[in-house]
């Protein structure tokens, strides 16, 4: 091969995680494998972790604390970057049996589990560090997620709905940020985590649509496999008992039908994602799945202008 076409070739080792190329690229060779990790290149999993947290948070009226929205931002970096490390641990067998996932740091022996298990605890100590600065009801119920968390890798192994369980999860911010900010518990909290719950149940089954063919391989269960052709109308429905959820938890601050409209731009949203989804379309599923940050954004500008309103 001639030296010039031979510079012209793609390098052959680069993995899925990319990490010789944009942010984690332009980090020094020794960090990126943490970074893989922690997945600092993907950031949609921190805004749709942090979403139900300041939808609570602006559901609650703020009362002030504006410095919460930038502290919970941070714990849900921090916690899903943990998360995404741990989870890696767990899978490392799976994940070498699968063609998108066999090259992680973890599956491909980059990093070390006793390495990564370091990683998982300096991130939590951040979440924990943040946790303190937080109103004790809002303590106490954030340390209610560390169980469902630990067992959440597991559920692909047991249950056919990994989706669900996964919702329970990174719906736990909405039962955080209203007593963060009132210093108690109340109903509207629990709204928002169960509309969240369904949201997540939707937006996962779209994810999973693109390893439909390696879950079977190795035996891995989810929605999207449960589901099959049906993957379109069961993401329907669980979007639609989400919008349920959000408007009942509207209706309990401010028992208003102009305030449902607030809801309004986010369902839309949410109509378009299904009215595209297809079953079969491994790359579109993905795209519509991270257009749910802007999910996300609707919904709060929609719960901050209702809780800011209602005086909550």
């Amino acid at each position: 091969m001639a030296p010039g076409l031979k510079l012209l070739l793609p390098p052959t080792d680069l993995v899925p995680d990319s990490e010789r190329t944009g942010l984690i690229g332009a980090l020094p060779r020794a960090l990126r494998p943490y970074a893989s990790l922690m997945r600092v290149d993907r950031p949609i999993g921190t805004w749709l972790l942090y979403w139900p947290c300041a939808w609570s948070l602006a559901l609650a009226g703020v009362g002030g604390k504006w410095a919460l929205f930038a502290w919970l931002a941070l714990g849900a970096f921090a916690m899903r970057s943990a998360g995404c490390a741990y989870n890696d641990i767990v899978d490392r067998d799976l994940d070498k049996r699968v063609e998108r996932t066999k090259l992680r740091p973890l599956a491909s022996g980059r990093v070390s589990a006793r390495a990564a298990w370091a990683l998982v605890v300096g991130l939590s100590l951040i979440g924990f560090a943040i946790l303190l600065a937080l109103e004790p009801a809002a303590q106490l119920v954030a340390l209610g997620s560390l169980a469902p968390v630990a067992a959440y890798p597991f559920m692909k192994r047991i249950t056919w709905w990994p989706q669900a369980w996964l919702g329970l999860v990174f719906s736990w911010g909405a039962l955080v940020g209203w007593p963060a900010v009132t210093g108690f518990f109340a109903l509207p909290a629990l709204l928002l985590w169960l509309g969240s719950i369904f949201w997540v149940i939707g937006y996962d089954t779209l994810y999973a649509i693109q390893d439909i063919e390696d879950d079977a391989l190795v035996g891995v269960k989810s929605s999207a496999r449960a589901l099959g052709d049906r993957a379109r109308l069961g993401v329907g429905i669980c979007y639609a008992v989400a919008v349920l959820g959000w408007a009942a938890a509207i209706w309990s601050v401010r028992p208003d039908p102009l305030a449902l409209l607030a809801l309004a731009p986010a369902a839309l949203h949410l109509a378009s994602q299904v009215a595209r989804a297809d079953p079969a379309d491994g790359a579109l599923a993905l795209a519509l799945f991270r257009s749910n940050r802007f999910t996300g954004l609707l919904l709060f500008l929609g719960f901050l202008a209702v809780g800011l309103s209602s005086g909550a």
